[in-house]
């Protein structure tokens, strides 16, 4: 069915045959090379030429464009037909029964077998050619002469009758000749296949660097999970030991429980015979000697005491869990390393009464108005200055030094935030900005309008970590230990450093602590 289909769409109008040299007309039907010069000829003398399909008409004779991908497609359509003796070109004088023709005469414009062929006009004016189906093809739809000369100009076959009318002057060569275009085919073959190793190769390299990228990542991954289990072990080891040391400190407990209520009954008894009234039963008591021995392993449980109450047991095995976790963050920072950020702060962007150093590491508040150009990239009324550098990629981090000051800002932002001269957008306030504030006695993060308190800082520097791929700016205090403050996440944009003072300085730090 889809076959049948296929075929009425591949049938010329007018002679209702499988597509010869199909040629659209400027109304978008196409028709076989002779079939439509046959009609534009004959409607020659009328001056009015008109589509045989759609009836539109052309005040001038329309130019014939070749339809190269339906003729494409009728040649395979032709080919992948299953029964061949339908499209086998066969002798035109063989009548009665077919017998497939060996050559065609593109003069006579037929198809001759091996015994017609040998009474055939020899003459030179009769072309023989391989059989052929599209011996029309062959043939100048204007002159119906053979097609034997190339116009390089005009890049078409043309006829002998062509070559003295509309292709007068132009370069003509024989269709037999090497003109040169098959020289600049085999250029551009060479230029190909060139091309074709070269991304041969950069495939061939892809493909080992993808094989080591693979290894590596297998690599880190066994090396990630082996720290894990050693972490599993050890905190397996130091939930026993803990275990085991609150083990002993209940027993001691519930030793000491004992003692007390020993000692109870001793003050109970002791209390008995100080309120008898008889001197004689007090000396008579038997064990008035036990009762005043309260002494009696005092020393020991103290030095238990002591031991229990001033070692801290299992808290000190914490020191193991800190060295794994160091290990763990060693060994992702070497596996995906951790770069430090050389930030330079663009004076272009910053507020004209923000002073920025020389060599653009420092920023500070000022009492002179900078009078620099005012630029739609520049804060106009906010205190603040963001860095050259953008970052679209990677991990970095840098480090920023507070100088005298207790009104600041330090974050990130895409470079979309709001600036010029009527916006008064701070770090923060919007969806495009992150930041960590301190403002006299407050510390707090904020986006978005949201702000989260956080402790107050214990150094003068803070670090901002920025994971690209991760999605996570943080933000540290560098005291000793480093401490985390808070950790955003999820951005799309490239990002900037942004810096906010309002007293004292902010300095970007060039060395690691």
């Amino acid at each position: 069915m889809a076959s049948a289909d296929l075929r009425a769409e591949l049938k010329c109008g007018i002679c209702l045959n499988i597509f010869t040299d199909p040629i659209m007309l400027p109304c978008g039907h196409n028709f076989c090379r002779v079939c439509i010069d046959r009609v534009l000829n004959a409607q020659e003398e009328s001056r009015y030429y008109v589509c045989p399909v759609c009836r539109k008409g052309f005040r001038s004779r329309p130019a014939l464009q070749r339809n190269i991908t339906l003729r494409n497609i009728a040649v395979h359509f032709l080919s992948a037909q299953p029964n061949q003796e339908e499209f086998r070109v066969f002798c035109n004088y063989c009548v009665n029964s077919p017998v497939p023709a060996v050559r065609s005469c593109l003069l006579c414009f037929v198809s001759l077998c091996d015994k017609h062929l040998r009474v055939h006009n020899k003459s030179p004016e009769h072309i023989l050619c391989d059989p052929t189906l599209f011996m029309e093809s062959r043939k100048c739809p204007v002159h119906k002469k053979i097609l034997e000369y190339y116009c390089t100009d005009d890049e078409t076959c043309v006829c002998e009758h062509c070559c003295t009318g509309r292709h007068k002057g132009h370069n003509v060569v024989s269709v037999n000749e090497d003109y040169g275009k098959k020289d600049l085919l085999r250029n551009v073959l060479k230029k190909v296949l060139t091309k074709k190793k070269e991304i041969k190769k950069r495939v061939q390299s892809l493909q080992e660097h993808r094989r080591k990228v693979e290894e590596t990542a297998a690599g880190n991954i066994e090396r990630v999970i082996a720290l894990f289990r050693a972490l599993r072990r050890r905190l397996g080891d130091l939930e026993r030991h803990i275990f085991r040391w609150a083990e002993w400190i209940s027993i001691s407990i519930q030793d000491m429980e004992i003692k007390k209520e020993e000692l109870s009954r001793k003050m109970r008894h002791i209390e008995e015979l100080c309120n008898m009234t008889d001197p004689l039963t007090v000396l008579q008591e038997s064990d008035t000697g036990d009762l005043c021995d309260t002494e009696d392993g005092d020393n020991e449980d103290r030095e238990r005491y002591e031991k229990l109450l001033h070692c801290r047991g299992g808290l000190e095995c914490s020191g193991v869990f800190h060295t794994i976790i160091a290990d763990i963050v060693t060994e992702v920072n070497v596996c995906f390393p951790i770069q430090e950020a050389d930030i330079l702060l663009d004076v272009n962007t910053a507020y004209n009464y923000l002073q920025i150093s020389d060599d653009r590491k420092t920023v500070s508040m000022s009492v002179r108005y900078q009078n620099r150009p005012e630029r739609p990239q520049r804060f106009e009324h906010s205190a603040q200055v963001m860095s050259i550098q953008s970052f679209f990629s990677g991990r970095h981090y840098w480090e920023v030094e507070i100088g005298g000051s207790e009104s600041w800002a330090v974050g990130i932002c895409y470079p979309s935030i709001g600036r010029g001269n009527r916006c008064h957008t701070q770090i923060g306030e919007d969806t495009r900005s992150w930041g960590l504030y301190r403002e006299e006695d407050r510390y707090y993060v904020v986006h978005n309008i949201d702000e989260i308190p956080i402790p107050a800082f214990s150094s003068n520097r803070v670090r901002v970590e920025l994971d690209y791929e991760g999605g996570r700016i943080s933000f540290y205090d560098l005291c000793d230990p480093i401490r985390p403050l808070h950790t955003f996440a999820i951005f799309t944009e490239p990002l900037h450093a942004i810096l906010g003072v309002w007293d004292g300085y902010l300095k970007i730090c060039g060395e690691e602590l």
